[in-house]
């Protein structure tokens, strides 16, 4: 597995990516997650980052110890929710610490956005696009989980919005990063996904390469590219990731690649 775009860091068996571009304001501990260095088994070997994928719950919070210690992140700051393909997002403070990890979750919420400094932002990924978001100006950071019925719904979008309005953000000040999801090399899709796109007012001849019989190649990458493009991202803030999580199904996990039996990687990002 390698990569042009992302810092790929290992410190022992752990093996994390970082983002330049976020790693450059100095302002955020952060990493999106691989498989390895974990303590979890079988087809959840061994970086299994959520609890509802069949695992002994002491092995995910042992796993998040390990990557919590090495980016510097209490996980007594964690924040989770559970995604369910919405457009979301939710505002949360030093209240919210513990949700989903120690104590009840979001449910229904793909998106977090947080202003205060100890409170870790959790989102959960298996091809699924990772945005995150940072406004070195302002002080303020976002998590989105961004499937093909997230990107139509225009989630990374409603982050950034919400970056804007509730928190008072220059659209042109914030820092994006778009992390490793299952490539267009991979994603095949059929004409109800593409229908959707289209219905949705996306441009879909760069998103969509067609194989004929109803079926197209989906670049979703590129779709929430042009998504958090058009919100008014300046290009030249956004890591664009080239990983595919299916491409690298031994390093990363990707539902297309295991047919749905895999863990789940994780995006976390904290305010220092």
């Amino acid at each position: 597995m390698n990569s042009k775009t992302l810092n790929i860091i290992r410190s022992g068996e752990l093996i994390y990516f970082t983002f330049p571009k976020l790693e450059k304001t100095g302002m955020v501990r952060h990493c999106f997650t691989t498989r390895f260095g974990g303590v979890s088994k079988g087809c959840l070997s061994s970086m299994n980052m959520n609890f509802n994928r069949g695992d002994e719950r002491e092995n995910v919070i042992k796993n998040y110890e390990k990557i919590c210690g090495a980016i510097g992140i209490d996980t007594a700051n964690l924040v989770f929710t559970k995604q369910t393909h919405t457009d979301n997002c939710v505002i949360v403070t030093e209240k919210d610490r513990g949700k989903g990890f120690s104590k009840e979750g979001f449910s229904d919420v793909d998106g977090l956005v947080t202003d205060r400094k100890g409170v870790a932002l959790v989102t959960q990924f298996a091809d699924c696009t990772p945005l995150i978001f940072c406004d070195p100006v302002k002080g303020v950071i976002a998590s989105v989980h961004s499937g093909w019925r997230g990107t139509v719904k225009r989630i990374g979008k409603r982050a950034v919005e919400i970056m804007a309005n509730d928190f008072g953000c220059a659209v042109g000040d914030i820092i994006a990063a778009i992390g490793p999801c299952i490539g267009k090399c991979c994603y095949e899709v059929d004409d109800a996904v593409f229908d959707a796109f289209s219905v949705a007012g996306f441009d879909t001849d760069p998103i969509f390469t067609a194989k004929g019989n109803g079926h197209y190649m989906l670049d979703l990458t590129l779709a929430n590219k042009h998504v958090i493009v058009s919100a008014g991202i300046n290009p030249e803030n956004i890591d664009v990731s080239d990983v595919c999580t299916c491409c690298n199904s031994d390093e990363l996990f990707s539902h297309r690649a295991s047919g749905g039996k895999r863990g789940t990687m994780a995006a976390i990002i904290e305010l220092k």
